[in-house]
This record gives structure tokens, sequence and C-alpha cells, in this order.
């Protein structure tokens, strides 16, 4: 059975830097691609960042060179660095592994961005 685990969420200040981990079991992550979502409370889920086992990334234009997504295939772990966080970034954050049109999702980590 495949399983996501998300980490590393919290409350930071605006400004401020969080790091998210997704650890996946069950399944290794190549080939495969991997990705971040949030969904604010009241709003659908969005996508933040997508990376290929080939290290290919893509960001939402409203990460604005902000986040960094980045995947540890020996670890089968899933980064996302974030810098500069605002309150409009507050959400829960899921990770995401598409593979072999199989799609799986974590059961998210919380980011509050308040002073």
């Amino acid at each position: 059975q495949v399983q996501l685990v998300e980490s590393g969420g919290g409350l930071v200040q605006p400004g401020g830097s969080l790091r998210l981990s997704c650890a996946v079991s069950g399944s290794d992550l190549t080939p495969g691609v991997m990705a971040w979502y949030r969904q604010a409370p009241g709003k659908q889920r969005e996508f933040v960042a997508r990376v290929t086992n080939g290290g290919w990334a893509v960001y939402a234009d409203f990460v604005k060179d902000r986040f960094t997504i980045s995947r540890d295939d020996a670890k089968n772990t899933l980064f996302l660095q974030m810098n500069n966080l605002q309150p409009e970034d507050t959400a829960v954050y899921y990770c995401n592994l598409e593979r072999f049109s199989n799609t799986y999702w974590g059961q998210g980590t919380q980011v509050t961005v308040s002073s």
C-alpha cells in the first residue's frame, strides 16, 4: 500500500521560511512525477510545484522564486523549501505522486503564516 506522509508545517511569521517533507512508502518514486498542492480555507486545492524524476521542475506563478521543490529518490522523499512566506501562503499543503496512471495523496500538513 502506497503511503505519503507530509511533515514540516507549522506557524511562521511573515518573511519566514519552512521546509516541508513528504516521505513515501510502498512505492519507488521512479518513474514518476511528484508535486505539492495546497488548499486554503474556503478555497479549492491548487497546484504549487511539480518535479519529474529527471529533475525538471515547474512552479505556479504565485511562487515567484520563493519556493524550491526537490526530491531524493534514494530516500523516497519529496521536499519543498519555502522562503519569504506571506499570510496568503497559509494553507494545508499536500504532496502528490503520479506513477503508472495512479495518483496518490498525503494527508497534508498545515502551514500558517501570521504575526
